[in-house]
């Protein structure tokens, strides 16, 4: 049956938006790439690793800014209404983001909290990497669903992040082996899964949240803690500064330390890899592990 020209010219436009449709949407900034949005640093550098060259990534993190405190700007809600894709960790460790995203449709958010098996309180679910690595594999999946044409590309980039983060595992779990039911004492208590995986019992000066001061009836507890157990060290955040840790490690008569949660990232910071290694290091040496 011939059909009229009106009707063919709508059909073929109508097969135009479908095929449109099936592509992945493209960035602003870079029509080539795929624009994602992420809410951390830990999510940018794998979002940043699997889509190596095919995404344009934007985090609701400033550079070096306390992930905790994060407010949206207008340039936020506007990445977040353009994205194809929002990586983010719900639950209250970013509350402005978890405000932002609630109406982003689930077609266009990944929630990594199955993916790294989150627990508790504690989102530092990254300073176990692999955790870290059971979340690239849903940030390979999203992007090849979004990006079959670079579907094989998300996943070798993808397999190739997940190789680091078993070597690094690998590297810590030798090198905290002697180390085994030692007390890890923290400035906050961010260290949860890290110490989980390698058989170290933390203890945190305070809780989840740094900005909440100690008591002196928690210093009293923590002072007993280390009496206790022989600890030599005390660690405190990079970020942060000695602080209070400082203090208590005085009246101890004990050393500190740095640990990073690797919450932020600034410019000619260590990435995450590196700012691991440097956490690695000075656990063996604080802990005297061997």
């Amino acid at each position: 049956m011939n059909r009229p020209p009106t009707t063919v010219a709508a059909l073929a436009a109508l097969a135009g938006v479908l095929a449109l449709g099936a592509c992945a949407p493209a960035s602003a900034d870079d029509p080539g790439r795929v624009p994602v949005v992420v809410s951390s640093y830990p999510l940018q550098y794998v979002v940043d690793r699997v889509g190596a060259g095919r995404v344009d990534v934007t985090n609701l993190t400033p550079p070096s800014a306390d992930p905790h405190g994060l407010e949206l700007t207008v340039r936020d809600t506007a990445a977040i209404a353009d994205a194809a894709l929002v990586v983010h960790l719900p639950g209250g460790f970013q509350p402005a983001a978890d405000a932002g995203l609630v109406d982003v449709p689930a077609e266009r958010l990944l929630d990594v909290t199955t993916a790294a098996a989150l627990r508790d309180e504690d989102p530092h679910f990254w300073l176990d990497p692999l955790r870290l690595a059971d979340v690239a594999d849903a940030v390979v999946e999203r992007l090849a669903a979004l990006d079959p044409a670079d579907a094989a590309a998300y996943r070798a980039d993808g397999a190739a992040l997940v190789a680091d983060l078993a070597d690094l595992d690998a590297r810590y779990a030798a090198g905290l082996a002697p180390c085994a039911g030692a007390t890890l004492v923290t400035s906050h208590q961010a260290f949860g899964y890290l110490a989980e995986r390698y058989g170290l019992h933390q203890v945190g000066i305070v809780g989840v949240d740094p900005e909440v001061e100690p008591s002196p009836a928690r210093l009293r507890e923590v002072t007993a803690v280390v009496d206790a157990h022989g600890v030599r060290t005390l660690f405190f955040e990079r970020a942060a500064g000695p602080g209070v840790t400082q203090w208590l490690a005085e009246r101890a008569g004990v050393t500190t330390g740095v640990i990073d949660p690797v919450e932020s990232h600034g410019e000619g910071d260590p990435d995450y890899l590196e700012a691991m290694e440097t956490n690695l290091d000075a656990l063996v040496a604080g802990l005297a592990c061997g």
